[in-house]
Parts: C-alpha cells; sequence; structure tokens
C-alpha cells in the first residue's frame, strides 16, 4: 500500500485553494478532497449556524482520518478552526489549540491573499485588510502543529509551479 501523505490547502477566501488542489492532484497522482463546507452551505437554502459549522468541523476531522496515499485538502480544519473564532467566538471542546494530532496534516500550502478577490454568494471576508487578518491567523494556527509549510505567493504558472515544488520538498516525492 501507498504511504499517506496528507497536503492541507491553507488560505483566505478566492486564493485559489480548489484551482491549485485539483492541479497538484492530476500533477502528483493523488486525490484532491473538495471543500466540504462550500459544499454544504451550498445546498442548505438558509443562513448557516454555529451547529452547521460544527458539523463541517467534524467532517474535515473525518476526512483527515480517512484519507489514503497522497490527499490535498481543499481547506480542512483550521480554517473551520479559525472561522468558529471569528464569526461565534467558540469552538467546540475537541477542537483545541493546535489543530488536534490526529487532524493535521503532514504539511501545509498557505495560500498569500496576493491574488484579486472573486466574489460568489458563498464567500465572505473578501476585503484586503480582511484576507491579510485572516491569513495572519491561518498562519498562526499552521505554526502551532510544528508541521512544515510553505506560503504560496504569485499568479498563474509561477503559483502552481511554487506550490508543486513545495510539497515535493517537504513531504519527500523529488
Amino acid at each position: 500500500m501507498a504511504r499517506t501523505v496528507k497536503i492541507g490547502l491553507v488560505g483566505p477566501e478566492s486564493t485559489g485553494k480548489s484551482t491549485l488542489g485539483q492541479w497538484l492532484a492530476k500533477q502528483l497522482g493523488g486525490t484532491c478532497i473538495p471543500e466540504f463546507a462550500r459544499l454544504y452551505v451550498g445546498h442548505l437554502g438558509r443562513p448557516y449556524t454555529y451547529e452547521d459549522v460544527c458539523l463541517i468541523a467534524e467532517q474535515n476531522r473525518k476526512e483527515a482520518l480517512d484519507g489514503q496515499g497522497l490527499c490535498f485538502y481543499d481547506t480542512e480544519l483550521i480554517i473551520t478552526k479559525v472561522w468558529l473564532d471569528e464569526v461565534y467566538h467558540k469552538r467546540p471542546e475537541w477542537v483545541t489549540e493546535p489543530i488536534p494530532g490526529d487532524c493535521q496534516m503532514d504539511g501545509y500550502l498557505l495560500l498569500s491573499p496576493d491574488l484579486p478577490a472573486v466574489p460568489d454568494p458563498l464567500r465572505e471576508n473578501l476585503e484586503q485588510d480582511a484576507r491579510e487578518r485572516l491569513f495572519q491567523r491561518y498562519l498562526h494556527e499552521i505554526e502551532l502543529t510544528g508541521k512544515p509549510f510553505s506560503v504560496v505567493r504569485g499568479d498563474g504558472e509561477a503559483r502552481l509551479q511554487a506550490a508543486l515544488q513545495a510539497v515535493k520538498c517537504f513531504s519527500g516525492l523529488q
């Protein structure tokens, strides 16, 4: 059986996590785990609640535990934890600081908010100051894990290649 390598894609909204995760999975023969929150909230038909975000956190935890092979997580528990703190100023007891070890990734790509924000009905906090503030929160959370990470900047092919090289470097996939 192939070794499991879990890479978390973290960053403010509209920084290219979905596009990057799909591209990396294709390039490296892995799987991109789609953003559960987007799928779930998109089908609610009402504003999300604290209970909804807790359910999303549980799903993020399950996905982290179930990952096999090379997995790229388009959004994972760090983002949900920060969202619980930002919106509700509370979180379930099991969502600790740092993220519980069984939910941690093997490495993280932190996507810089240096791309223009693209609005859609599910995105919030698209103002640049909010994106920068969230970027710093995510950076702090990733640092607490002690896992390797790389900040991904730039656009287009340069952004893709920077992410690819970072993953190869810290995952041992050279």
